[in-house]
């Protein structure tokens, strides 16, 4: 359940800024009910892929030790292969949410629009390839389409700007088992 939220999220922002870009490039404003254009659900998310020789154990360790060091809470793991396993029976590639979130950032995000709300906190997935067990990737949504389709102040664009490098860097650490 938690991944088909985050892939709504994922679509509903890359639909507002697919949206938002037409409209303002025809000089009209978006319509609820207009036919969108397919998207590639690939060009919303930054994909990592964890580094030979960095086991997967390890790209959680660097995430955590990474998101520490940037002051940036680690509010919850979610181990969705262990829950698929334990309802199927079937062992399942690892896939597992972790959800970070600099809570005064995400506090004045909420104050600045309620619809802030609906993309926190912000997740970093871990995904085992499907073809090579114990090789794996980072996925989270692509920040920069939440930023650039929002209308933010200055400052709040300045702190979604500081967010998204945060867990990019954590991304980073994670994919090359960095310390």
């Amino acid at each position: 359940m938690g991944i088909n939220r985050q892939l709504f999220s994922v679509a509903v922002v890359a639909m507002l800024a697919l949206t938002s870009g037409q409209a303002l490039a025809q000089n009209k404003p978006a319509q609820k009910n207009q036919a969108q254009p397919a998207m590639n659900i690939s060009q919303t998310v930054i994909k990592m892929r964890i580094a030979d020789g960095v086991s997967l154990d390890d790209a959680v360790e660097s995430m955590k030790l990474r998101g520490n060091t940037l002051n940036i809470k680690l509010v919850a793991e979610l181990p969705l292969s262990k829950q698929v396993e334990a309802m199927t029976g079937k062992p399942m590639r690892r896939m597992e949410i972790y959800q970070f979130c600099d809570a005064i950032t995400a506090k004045h995000m909420v104050d600045f629009s309620i619809d802030f709300a609906a993309y926190l906190p912000c997740r970093i997935a871990l995904v085992e390839d499907d073809k090579q067990p114990g090789k794996g990737w980072l996925v989270m949504m692509d920040l920069n389409l939440l930023i650039n389709a929002a209308n933010l102040t200055p400052e709040m664009k300045a702190k979604a700007i500081e967010v998204r490098d945060t867990l990019e860097s954590i991304m980073k650490a994670g994919a090359n088992g960095e310390l």
